[in-house]
């Protein structure tokens, strides 16, 4: 059984080759960040856990971290402000403001207390040591 041919409007032509979803990009710059573009990576280092995350455009004070047993939340404001000019006569100006989340389950739980952070070059960089826990319990008899 043949197949019914396919018929495109000029409209989906138009847009074929734009991703699924859309985003509206800023004048200058990158778009704002979604949570997908939240690059992370994270590796096993004897007693700590290292966290890579790309947040590239985002300032550090606008960072929040949070852990809540095994699962991490890195929670982050974004604002953007392109402005067009000439001869300090605004001619055009936008402003981008929300906010970007990613949560991803961590192979252990962490301690906090001992936790440490750094942001440079857009590059979140953290250090979770694994929380130690006693597998061999004994159990005394009565």
């Amino acid at each position: 059984m043949a197949k019914p041919p396919v018929h495109r409007s000029l409209f989906d032509e138009l847009f074929r080759d734009f991703p699924t979803g859309y985003s509206i990009a800023p004048l200058h710059g990158e778009p704002l960040p979604s949570p997908g573009q939240i690059k992370i990576d994270v590796k096993e280092t004897g007693d700590n856990l290292v966290v890579h995350a790309e947040m590239p455009g985002i300032r550090k004070d606008d960072i929040d971290i949070s852990v809540d047993r095994n699962v991490l939340t890195i929670t982050a404001e974004v604002s953007q402000y392109d402005a067009d000019s000439e001869n300090d006569k605004i001619l055009h100006s936008e402003r981008y403001y929300g906010a970007v989340e990613r949560s991803i389950s961590l192979p252990a739980e962490v301690s906090i207390d001992d936790a440490s952070a750094r942001y440079e070059d857009g590059m979140l960089v953290l250090t979770l040591p694994k929380l130690a826990k006693d597998t061999k319990t004994k159990i005394k008899v009565s």
